[in-house]
């Protein structure tokens, strides 16, 4: 019995999540992003790095989003970019997530000079403006995928931070934490057991949230060539190379990877908002 109860609650909550206009909306857009570049191989026409026809070709049957200056096919090259994207997202988002939350939970819960010794810094990387920081870091690192991500990730942890302490400020002064305290149980266990539960929550709206500014965030230092070398395929350098060609008609060139950045920001930012709906009670 308390197996179909567990199932039916979850049945339950998943028929709620989904007939969430905006959670629903987003998904299907991150969605089609991930099987695109999961199916890459399958799905696209040619190769993302050769030429395929003529150069500049606009949009036809044959090229379905034109060819750029090489004549390499850009909706070859917007599919596999697709791939470049989600990857440095997913590592910046994880790795910002996972250090943010570990740091804000024992900053949080054992405060002190080790608390005031955390906030100071983050608050320090805080006050540096996102795309600033990112950018220097990128350089100093030097242009790579992972250095981007790595990069991406620090300009995010403290936002992690910030609301994962405020969370077990508010929870560590609950009358059932102190019960705990008072039985003996360890601080572990506390933290994991009974406040990391009720910050989650939390999490998934900053998670969400972080992954649409951090794909505009890795869209600008691609442009800038600060994540991969050519002839490698990737949205924001894509952009870039097709600055040129605008004022010439060869509109093809950067409305696509430009489309395709804001399309997956837009998705990331609705889930937000749904998810943000489902647990913010003045707005259900």
């Amino acid at each position: 019995m308390s197996r179909t109860r567990r199932s039916l609650r979850l049945l339950l909550r998943l028929i709620v999540v989904f007939k969430n206009i905006y959670i629903l909306s987003g998904l299907i857009i991150v969605l089609l992003f991930v099987f695109m570049a999961i199916l890459a191989d399958i799905i696209s026409p040619y190769s993302p790095v050769e030429a395929v026809g003529l150069p500049l070709q606009p949009p036809s049957r044959l090229y379905l989003m034109g060819t750029d200056n090489l004549g390499r096919d850009v909706f070859s090259r917007i599919i596999y970019g697709s791939r470049i994207m989600l990857m440095i997202v997913a590592i910046a988002v994880a790795m910002s997530g996972a250090i943010g939350t570990v740091l804000g939970l024992i900053s949080g819960y054992l405060g002190g000079l080790l608390d005031r010794i955390l906030s100071f810094i983050m608050d320090s990387i805080y006050a540096f403006p996102s795309l600033v920081l990112a950018i220097a870091l990128s350089v100093a690192l030097g242009p790579s995928p992972i250095n981007a991500a790595i990069a991406i990730a620090v300009v995010y942890v403290p936002t992690y931070f910030r609301m994962v302490r405020g969370q077990v400020l508010s929870i560590k002064s609950e009358t059932y934490i102190e019960m705990a305290k008072a039985l003996g149980i360890p601080s572990t266990r506390i933290v994991l057991k009974h406040i990391l539960p009720h910050v989650t929550r939390t999490l998934m709206v900053v998670f969400s949230m972080n992954s649409a500014d951090a794909i505009l965030t890795e869209a600008a230092l691609s442009f800038m060539g600060l994540t991969v070398q050519p002839p490698t395929p990737d949205w924001g350098f894509d952009l870039y190379k097709g600055r040129g060609f605008v004022l010439a008609g060869m509109w093809w060139i950067m409305l696509f990877p430009g489309l395709s950045i804001t399309l997956l920001a837009v998705g990331f930012a609705l889930i937000s908002e749904g998810v943000s709906t489902l647990i913010s009670p003045q707005k259900r």
